[in-house]
């Protein structure tokens, strides 16, 4: 994976600047450290800072068409090049190097833009096809690559990560209160929002189109599951686990392609273990394992992690993370995510990374995506139990908590993540005068938060997973949580569970067997018995939770007490300083914690909010 950022005329100006291109990349350098390159012309200028992983010796980019009408560059891997290659050679279709991303501009030339619909594999690339003057902007099925935009004036504006486009010298950083308000609401932000006012993301299985001028969206994929009336067909389970194994194996073996020694993350938990069993039965090749300790012995998971390593025999490296670290990281990981953050636990990401780096590697397979396709949360279990809704009348407050969920997701009756309408009130409490006075305009309740129509007809359990898909992984757990502590050190995180292929597969699986007697991930734990042991197996869910802001503000650190400040805070205008200065006195109590399950961290959310504004000079709300 690679970084990448772009300019765009849209009305004739002057031609891009390779020095403007270059100042755009510059932030992100960790990203690509091993080359780059660039294009420009009289309307497009692009960029690349490579992490070189497949073909190392001749994988360059740009990449050109034989006649140089097209040009691409590309963050990501396409996992199923030599299958894509290999057909594109029978029609014609010559390759000057062994690099999986070489197939962009062959697959466009044969297929158009329904070319991007057969790659499978993560990325974010931006396609200039000079005889027509358009430009593609893509972005793979589930959003594990990042790509943002914004247009000033008549420019088009693109990069990997945010920092790239602000680093141009016509940009002018703004908050966009709305973004802010996803952040206090949902487990995170949903594309297209960000934090930044009129910078967009390009959404997971979309691609961008410029031509002529005109900038549109088009959505080329989605997590299209069946009605409910179809979702229980004949798949028995025996059937079901093989299927599930075959796949993930081969979703296993793609993505061990490189050029590189590819590792893996082993944190004790059931998922990563089985993406480790399986890199051990496709490969002698002895590998490196990475982990994170805790002094803690409640959240430390290192008995289990070490259970995994003498199965292996992997060579294993592990890193102490006292929770005094977290204070030491916080500015940078919310330099890195570019948003606000709900957690502390992304230092641990990054400290984790940190030691990949340090011991020479570029490449770790991981876990992450199985609880959102296989029902790993308390919520897929909470859903069956919950049955169909209650027929007792109810009261008033319930009757406007219906209506917030019947606007958000198209049915009364579903609950997600909590009670919206009470959520309301605490938010306005948050927020300033000022913010409040807007609070119509900028409320994500307000209305849908994506397409309502893919959820009517569905079983609660796919419901749950598509929304768990779109407003949990994509933009937190695979963008703050993921991809941006990884390539804080230069190093490329993939995901088999995000297996194009898996996903078609599972789509099809009955919800019953996925989630079978109240047992979260019931299937996929049928099919890790077979590798691992019971201890792994049978282990309940483990959901590490850093400390929060309570710690941090027990430690009395100096520049998180100013971050705080009641001055600060009303100069900022965001937030209302007398809640502010309310809840740092619940917090600093003595033995006070916070129970993150079911409570939200308010002050780590504002603590993070004023790193980001000084991080990236933001105004204050006026």
């Amino acid at each position: 994976m690679c970084g990448i950022a772009g300019i765009h005329l849209l009305a004739p100006g002057p031609a891009p600047e390779r020095d403007t291109l270059q100042a755009m990349m510059a932030p992100f350098r960790y990203r690509g450290p091993d080359e780059e390159g660039y294009y420009t012309d009289a309307q497009i200028g692009l960029g690349i800072r490579r992490l070189a992983i497949v073909d190392v010796a001749h994988g360059q980019q740009p990449m050109f068409s034989d006649d140089r009408r097209l040009v691409s560059v590309c963050n990501g891997e396409i996992y199923n090049h030599g299958d894509l290659r290999r057909t594109l050679e029978s029609a014609g279709h010559h390759f000057h190097t062994r690099c999986d991303v070489e197939v962009i501009i062959p697959m466009y030339r044969q297929y158009g833009l329904d070319g991007i619909k057969q790659f499978n594999g993560q990325f974010g690339f931006a396609l200039y096809d000079q005889s027509r003057h358009r430009l593609v902007l893509g972005r793979d099925q589930m959003g594990i690559a990042p790509l943002f935009y914004t247009r000033i004036g008549d420019t088009l504006l693109f990069a990997s990560e945010i920092k790239g486009i602000l680093a141009h010298p016509a940009m002018r950083p703004v908050v966009d209160p709305r973004g802010l308000d996803q952040i206090l609401t949902l487990p995170g932000l949903a594309s297209p929002q960000t934090l930044f006012k009129n910078v967009h993301s390009v959404p997971p299985g979309h691609f961008l189109l410029v031509e002529n001028g005109e900038i549109s969206l088009h959505r080329y994929w989605d997590l299209d599951y069946p009605p409910a009336a179809d979702c229980e067909n004949e798949w028995d389970e025996t059937a079901a686990a093989e299927a599930l194994e075959e796949r993930l194996t081969e979703a296993v073996r793609l993505r061990l392609q490189a050029d590189v020694p590819v590792g893996f993350y082993l944190s004790g938990g059931l998922d990563s273990s089985l993406i480790a069993s399986l890199i051990g039965r496709l490969s002698d090749e002895k590998r490196h394992s990475f982990s994170i300790r805790f002094p803690d012995p409640a959240i430390d998971e290192g008995t289990h992690q070490h259970t995994m390593v003498e199965r292996l025999n992997c060579m294993h490296h592990e890193t102490l993370f006292d929770a005094d670290a977290i204070g030491e990281r916080m500015r940078a990981i919310v330099y890195h995510a570019e948003t606000p953050l709900k957690e502390s636990y992304n230092t641990c990401s990054l400290a984790l990374s940190e030691l990949v780096h340090r011991n020479g590697m570029k490449v770790v397979l991981t876990g992450e995506g199985s609880d959102e396709l296989l029902g790993g949360y308390v919520g897929y279990r909470l859903d069956e139990a919950r049955g169909p809704h209650s027929l007792s009348p109810p009261d008033a407050e319930a009757l406007l908590e219906q209506e917030v969920q019947a606007s958000l997701w198209g049915d009364a009756h579903f609950f997600y993540e909590k009670h919206y309408y009470a959520h309301r009130e605490t938010k306005r409490a948050l927020y300033s005068d000022a913010i409040n006075e807007q609070f119509s305009t900028i409320d994500c309740t307000a209305g849908p938060l994506l397409d309502t129509t893919k959820l009517a007809a569905l079983h609660p359990f796919h419901r749950r997973s598509y929304l768990d898909c779109k407003l949990r992984l994509a933009d937190h757990l695979l963008a703050d949580h993921g991809d941006r502590v990884a390539y804080a050190h230069s190093v490329e995180a993939r995901y088999p569970f995000l297996d194009l292929e898996l996903i078609e597969l599972v789509k099809t699986l009955p919800p019953s067997l996925l989630l079978k007697d109240g047992k979260e991930k019931s299937l996929l734990k049928r099919v890790a018995r077979q590798h691992l042991p019971d201890s792994i197996v049978d282990r309940h869910k483990f959901a590490f939770v850093a400390p929060g802001s309570p710690l941090l503000l027990q430690q009395g650190i100096e520049w998180i007490e100013d971050t705080l400040s009641e001055a600060r805070i009303r100069r900022q205008g965001y937030f209302n300083p007398a809640t502010v200065e309310r809840l740092k006195q619940r917090y600093r109590q003595p033995g006070f914690r916070l129970n993150t399950t079911f409570e939200d961290d308010w002050l780590m959310i504002i603590l993070t909010f004023g790193i980001l504004l000084d991080t990236f000079d933001l105004p204050a709300f006026t």
